[in-house]
């Protein structure tokens, strides 16, 4: 025995079902976004820190450029007998740093 009509009960749990999967994909592809921009922005430090070290701050910055990312903050000091280059970079919203060394390693 039915206790009222149920027909149509189906389509708004669909539509639940469509906006949850809807959800977890759109989170999932930001998420995704984020590593892959963090992963560029590591990428993008390492190579501008050890541009930075023969090159200058103009050098880290074209390489960074050409790796998508942008300088946030430089710096060089000496180190030793050689040169310490540490440099922030930001690719997307993500940011990483990496030093280099004229010394070697």
């Amino acid at each position: 025995m039915r206790r009222g009509d149920e027909r149509g009960q189906a389509v708004p749990l669909a539509l639940a079902v469509v906006a949850v999967a809807i959800l977890v994909t759109v989170a999932v592809a930001e998420l995704g976004g984020n590593l892959v921009d963090a992963g560029r922005a590591r990428m993008a430090a390492d190579a501008a820190a050890l541009a930075g070290v023969e090159g200058g701050r103009d050098a880290s910055a074209r390489v960074a450029a050409g790796n998508g990312g942008v300088i946030v903050s430089w710096s060089r000091r000496a180190d030793g007998d050689g040169l310490l280059v540490t440099v922030t970079v930001r690719v997307g919203r993500a940011k990483a740093t990496a030093a280099a060394s004229s010394r070697g390693p």
